[in-house]
């Protein structure tokens, strides 16, 4: 019953502290008085009251007046404060972009430059995934490893074609005996005939990307072209669950008209692999915003109507 009070009495004391700021030093002094356990427990409640009643300036036999309407703490900027308003840099054309962020790149190896573009699609339906393939005319400046599935003539083929692993079944039951560990490729092809022996390693493959697809091109009849349109720049390009859509379009050693050829490939391709589920046509509601930068460097906002007209450029170079 005693520890109760005594709880009840510090409340007491602490709210009177908030109430009056300037009178800290008398509440201090009345809590003491209040847990001087000398005194008789009554008598100690009642001078805790009173001195601190008599510190506010009220009626000690009314109690402690703990309805008192006092201001909460609030905080209140300075006029010199260093915080200021973030200003949202307007999108510059991509010409504007590329020579910047070429500018920027001044890190001791050949920065990838990369953009990221903003779609108006929902991620959440099926009908609206992004995904695909652009062949960039002049590359990525990237050496990429291959791995080729493949037995018999396709593996000839494949070998004749510059890929750096060729196997068939072997290769499989090394993958699946070793794991991730043997996995030392950027991009694997396969034959049809070869499907079945890779649902064996599926689950190891598949979580990097690394499976063949009809769709990307890397499962086909003739490997021989599938590794020589990868060699030649052929990447892929997903739109993540925020809806957006990042990519790497060249390196930074490359001259502004043959980044600016690149970035119209991928818009082009990108333009034609629009869901039909999107309101709008063309990149009206497609395309939102975009960005360009580079490795180690800061990001360039891009206006959209330029890259609409880097990819209407593309299309005219290839007729």
């Amino acid at each position: 019953m005693l520890g109760r009070q005594i709880v009840q009495s510090q409340k007491v004391c602490a709210r009177l502290r908030h109430v009056q700021g300037s009178n800290a030093v008398a509440a201090h002094q009345s809590e003491h008085t209040c847990f001087a356990i000398q005194q008789p427990w009554a008598y100690t409640i009642t001078q805790c009251a009173s001195t601190a009643a008599q510190s506010l300036r009220v009626d000690p036999t009314a109690g402690p007046r703990l309805d008192v309407d006092a201001p909460l703490p609030r905080f209140v900027p300075q006029s010199g404060s260093s915080e200021q308003t973030r200003t949202i840099r307007p999108p510059v054309t991509i010409q504007q972009a590329i020579d910047e962020v070429k500018a920027n790149a001044r890190a001791k190896f050949d920065e990838t430059i990369e953009i990221a573009i903003n779609l108006g699609t929902n991620p959440k339906r099926g009908d609206q995934a992004v995904r695909g393939t652009a062949m960039l005319p002049h590359g990525t400046g990237k050496s990429l490893r291959i791995a080729a599935f493949a037995e018999g003539e396709d593996a000839i083929a494949a070998t004749a074609a510059g890929a750096d692993v060729v196997g068939g079944e072997e290769l499989v039951q090394q993958i699946q005996a070793s794991g991730s560990s043997s996995v030392d490729f950027d991009k694997a092809v396969a034959v049809p005939a070869m499907m079945p022996k890779l649902s064996k390693i599926a689950k190891v493959l598949g979580p990097r990307g690394l499976m063949p697809n009809p769709k990307l091109g890397t499962l086909s009849t003739d490997i021989k072209e599938a590794i020589r349109l990868l060699k030649t720049g052929k990447v892929e390009f997903r739109a993540d669950k925020g809806a957006v859509l990042h990519a790497g379009c060249g390196k930074a050693s490359f001259s502004p008209d043959k980044l600016q050829s690149n970035i119209g490939a991928l818009c082009t391709a990108l333009l034609d692999a629009r869901p039909k589920g999107v309101k709008g046509s063309g990149a009206s509601g497609y395309l939102l915003k975009a960005a360009l930068t580079s490795t180690m460097g800061p990001s360039v906002p891009v206006s959209v109507p330029s890259l609409v007209q880097a990819s209407q450029a593309y299309r005219a170079s290839r007729k």
